[in-house]
């Protein structure tokens, strides 16, 4: 079985700088546990990482968020240390949501792809619905547990719709 875990975009500015919340640093150290075990069982692990210029508020996503984040060069830019990403592949992406993460993935031909970070109601959901729409036949699945939202609300809004479009959300403590 070939498995991959999506990390998405746990970054200095979405944990503790910019966009930081006390939701998104309750969920490090069970990313790490995640991370550490697909790691042990030799599966790979792929982080992503929201990227943007210095131009950031100049951008359409710049206009309706206007808090400059995840600059590349940028200690906001860098994934968390607390976060074993040695050896991992990195993937910058522009946008919320990336095809072009749905087109590479593909091409390793994984069985099972799990995704974890942040934040659930954009970059997760976002990523996570392309891959299952490009992808139809591979089981997506998302942990509840290693990702947080803007809000506890939006968090769980994400998970329902995620479910609705035949995503696998696990450890949701949702009733």
């Amino acid at each position: 079985m070939k498995k991959l875990l999506i990390v998405v975009d746990m970054q200095n500015d979405f944990i503790t700088g910019a966009l930081g919340s006390p939701q998104a640093q309750s969920i490090v150290p069970a990313v790490k546990e995640k991370i550490e075990a697909y790691k042990q069982n030799a599966y790979q692990v792929l982080f992503t990482r929201d990227t943007h210029n210095d131009n950031y508020l100049a951008t359409m996503e710049g206009k309706y968020l206007p808090v400059v984040h995840c600059v590349k060069g940028t200690d906001g830019h860098l994934i968390s240390g607390e976060l074993d990403a040695a050896g991992c592949e990195m993937f910058d992406k522009p946008n919320f949501g990336s095809p072009e993460l749905a087109k590479h993935v593909a091409e390793g031909g994984f069985d099972e792809i799990e995704l974890c970070g942040l934040c659930t109601d954009i970059c997760v959901v976002s990523n996570a619905l392309i891959l299952k729409a490009y992808l139809p036949e591979t089981e997506i699945t998302v942990d509840a547990k290693c990702c947080a939202g803007v809000t506890e609300e939006s968090h769980k809004a994400a998970l329902l719709t995620m479910k609705m479009c035949q995503v696998n959300v696990i450890n949701d403590r949702q009733v």
